[in-house]
């Protein structure tokens, strides 16, 4: 009861311990006075205490974890900057900022924010001896802790991506509420826009484009983000035909010829749009943070071969019906494994990828990552929990063709997945 009592005061008193260290505001009237969405002091302390409670569940001996990487700073604190999170299990954690504490202080309402120049200056922060130092293994340099270790000594490192992403995986209301918006903007742009901004001669980058625009201007916050080691794409793939059945390192079902061997996604400037051609846009979209992931598929100017459009609507009855067992206490194993024995197997030549490249997962959890845990595949035997966000992707290749499918965005709910991201059924005839 004392530590809570300890824990509740600290985020109660937020305003006092910030102003302590704060000095010299940030004078900048121009930013501070815009209407800047400052993620809840509530939010903020509801993940605290659930990453200790978890990280005292898994590793009932921890001391401290630091947190270095920007998404996890922006989850924990709701700013990202070039600093670290000090996270003491007795105690209260510290965010230290190298740059920008002024912004820090601006957008943030973590309740103690410290300036820094270098690690010598956090020194204090945390005196007592550290046997096991726990930080995000899959994303920090070995530079960065080698940096570290010269000011805060240690004998052991351990992981913690693991707990941090187990307590992300279970959105709150606040967070639903965003990637709810999040999947409207998605529906609007590629359900009713995207049609109309399809030329015949058009490039798929030319489409990407236009794409992109419309996603920003309706409320897309500009870029996706994604946890696997060494991904980066601008959006996702807009594709024209058999563009979206060529070989990519991307771990997805779809490919793409890409802009060049330097940038192998995006789109192709030389592959033009032409009557009968699949168009495959499979894109992510993000608002405040948060990311809703969607495929949709059209036809231009022509029609499909009818193998392709059987395949189409097969993927569309697996997403459905994987989305109805998207419930609490259910497995992801068990949703996958069941669904994958159900289907015939000429049905799963070139399903989930194409020739030898498919994948072996039928869905993933997404949030301020496009690519979180958990996963619809085998051996993910962890329950589902309500308030979980999937993203289901059932897709078929065809040789000459391209990629068909879909993928939606799904609320774990009591009674099955909810969608968040419209429920056209694709192949629009443009």
């Amino acid at each position: 009861m004392k530590k809570q009592v300890c824990c509740e005061t600290f985020f109660l008193l937020a305003p006092v311990c910030k102003s302590i260290y704060n000095g010299k505001q940030n004078k900048n009237k121009d930013y501070k006075e815009m209407n800047i969405k400052k993620v809840p002091l509530s939010e903020l302390k509801s993940r605290m205490d659930r990453l200790k409670a978890k990280m005292t569940q898994t590793q009932p001996d921890w001391e401290i974890g630091v947190v270095f990487s920007k998404i996890n700073q922006y989850y924990f604190t709701g700013t990202m900057q070039d600093g670290m999170l000090l996270i003491p299990r007795e105690g209260d954690p510290v965010y230290r900022v190298r740059r920008s504490f002024d912004r820090a202080t601006d957008e943030s309402n973590f309740p103690d924010i410290r300036p820094m120049e270098s690690y010598r200056d956090a020194m204090g922060d945390y005196t007592r001896p550290i046997d096991t130092l726990y930080i995000e293994a899959d994303s920090v340099p070995l530079s960065v802790i080698q940096r570290f270790k010269k000011y805060f000594p240690y004998k052991n490192l351990k992981p913690m991506d693991a707990q941090i992403l187990s307590v992300r995986s279970v959105k709150s209301d606040y967070e639903v509420d965003l990637m709810k918006t999040c999947g409207q903007i998605h529906r609007h742009v590629l359900e009713d826009l995207a049609p109309g901004l399809m030329e015949e001669g058009m490039s798929e980058v030319d489409l990407a484009l236009k794409l992109y625009e419309a996603l920003v201007q309706n409320g897309h916050h500009g870029t996706v983000r994604f946890g696997g080691y060494d991904v980066s794409l601008v959006m996702g793939h807009v594709c024209f035909g058999e563009s979206s059945i060529y070989p990519t390192y991307f771990d997805g079902p779809g490919g793409n010829y890409g802009l060049n061997p330097a940038v192998p996604f995006l789109g192709n400037k030389d592959r033009k749009l032409k009557k009968g051609d699949l168009v495959f846009v499979d894109v992510a979209c993000g608002y405040e943070g948060y990311h809703t992931d969607k495929t949709m598929t059209y036809v231009f100017g022509g029609s499909l071969p009818d193998d392709a459009v059987r395949g189409h609507h097969l993927c569309r009855q697996v997403q459905d019906r994987i989305a109805a067992g998207l419930k609490p206490g259910n497995t992801p194993a068990e949703l996958y494994n069941e669904t994958m024995a159900s289907l015939d197997p000429e049905f799963l030549k070139n399903f989930m990828g194409f020739g030898q490249r498919s994948v072996k997962f039928l869905g993933h959890g997404i949030g301020l990552w496009v690519d979180e845990p958990p996963v619809i595949a085998d051996k993910f035997n962890e329950p589902l929990q309500e308030n979980m966000v999937i993203a289901l992707e059932p897709k078929k290749g065809f040789a000459g063709v391209g990629m068909v499918g879909v993928e939606n965005t799904f609320l774990v709910t009591k009674d099955g997945g909810q969608i968040l991201t419209g429920t056209n059924p694709g192949l629009i005839r443009v």
